[in-house]
């Protein structure tokens, strides 16, 4: 089938998470949940000093960091249990090349609460499913090199390893940075859309719970 962008302004039901468009006026919402040390840590964002402790900051950082128009930004909520349609994070498919059918899957980050959960491997399922679907033929998943947490978490997606794309952006705090840079392609996606799935499946019929307190 011919590609397509992915609709926009749609909300996507889960079976442990709903996907949303990530607004504006979400973003307090989602500073609550992400606005943590520990989430920049890693590298998203730019890495530690992109972090912002307070809602003005990070509404400045947020303004400038997500592609608002130009690409499909997700808000991920949780669903079911007692935290039922809690705002828990974000990811978004963007960089959108139709000609050659071509997206690339980021700028996701979560609640460090529901680290380990079943809430990454679903809005994986979700979104990399609605790429597919609307007929993209690469998807394209990076992560900063020192960013061992994330690489491993793509890995563990049955992405494919392409290499590392050295000094290709500046972090935050103007050091270069270099990406290692994980694809699945169209027939590959069965297989790893089983995998998510298996995951999923252990999460059993339990809603996510929050594994534990932000500091």
């Amino acid at each position: 089938m011919p590609c397509t962008r992915p609709p926009y302004g749609d909300v996507i039901e889960g079976r442990f998470i709903s996907l949303e468009p990530l607004t504006r006026q979400l973003v307090p919402e989602l500073f609550a949940v992400i606005g943590h040390p520990e989430v920049f840590a890693g590298g998203y964002g730019g890495g530690p000093a992109a972090y912002r402790d307070t809602l003005e900051g990070f509404a400045e950082f947020a303004e400038s960091y997500y592609a608002w128009d130009a690409a499909n930004v997700h808000a991920v909520r949780l669903v079911g249990g007692q935290h039922d349609g809690l705002l828990v994070g974000t990811s978004t498919l963007g960089d959108f090349d139709l000609s050659l059918g071509y997206a690339h899957l980021g700028w996701t980050a979560y609640d460090p609460r529901v680290w380990g959960t079943a809430v990454n491997a679903e809005a994986k399922l979700l979104i990399l499913g609605s790429a597919f679907d609307n007929g993209f033929e690469r998807v394209k998943i990076q992560a900063d090199v020192l960013n061992t947490r994330s690489r491993s978490a793509i890995a563990k997606l049955g992405a494919t390893f392409e290499g590392v794309a050295r000094h290709d952006m500046r972090r935050a705090d103007g050091e270069w940075r270099d990406s290692a840079i994980f694809s699945i392609l169209s027939d590959e996606w069965p297989t790893v859309r089983q995998g998510l799935e298996r995951r999923i499946e252990r999460q059993g019929e339990q809603p996510v719970e929050l594994v534990s307190a932000t500091q």
